[in-house]
């Protein structure tokens, strides 16, 4: 995935393809329902995206598991199209603890579909790595989502998204349900993100 990336930076890109990037701040950093930073996060990311539907890229953010882990660094590829008025996005992602010396990192392949404002993905983990399902739906500037994920619990949320300037700014609130994991969780969250 490595070599990938590398080879999209370093060959000149046809005219249907396009490269962006992504930066954005949040006041917590909340993956299904549970935190992954215990505070505040700094994100970022690079996309290419093709005029035929495939795409990759990396994002990374700041983690606090209280185990030595500081920084996730996530890899992904897929393709993405449409089949009688529904969408569907088929794709692989490695998810990456680069300072765990436990050795936290782990695979998924997922499959999404949409149709209209409504959103049904599963993510199937790799070589044991527990599966995620998740229903989602966007009323306006409200979405609002309900996921499982095997293991671990279930979790709710509600967004409002809103513009600060020219910045794209969201208010969360996020309820994880605990199924054997630890503990339940709550937060509200604030994010303001930009794209170049």
């Amino acid at each position: 995935m490595k070599k990938l990336i590398l080879l999209l930076t370093m060959v000149s890109l046809p005219s249907f393809a396009s490269v962006s990037a992504n930066v954005s701040f949040a006041s917590d950093y909340i993956w299904r329902g549970m935190t992954q930073s215990d505070g505040p996060a700094v994100q970022g990311g690079f996309d290419y995206a093709s005029e035929g539907g495939f795409y990759a890229g990396l994002w990374g953010s700041n983690v606090n598991f209280n185990d030595g882990a500081g920084s996730e660094l996530d890899l992904y590829f897929g393709y993405g199209f449409e089949m009688g008025g529904v969408g569907v996005d088929v794709g692989y992602i490695r998810y990456e603890y680069p300072e765990n010396d436990t050795d936290l990192d782990f695979e998924e392949i997922y499959v999404g579909l949409s149709m209209g404002d409504l959103g049904l993905a599963y993510a199937s983990g790799v070589d044991g790595a527990p599966d995620y399902m998740e229903v989602s739906y966007g009323i306006g500037p409200v979405g609002v989502s309900y996921g499982q994920y095997d293991d671990y619990g279930d979790n709710f949320g509600i967004s409002y998204g809103f513009t600060c300037g020219s910045y794209d700014c969201a208010l969360t609130y996020s309820d994880f349900s605990d199924d054997g994991y630890g503990g339940d969780e709550d937060a509200l969250v604030f994010s303001v993100s930009a794209s170049l």
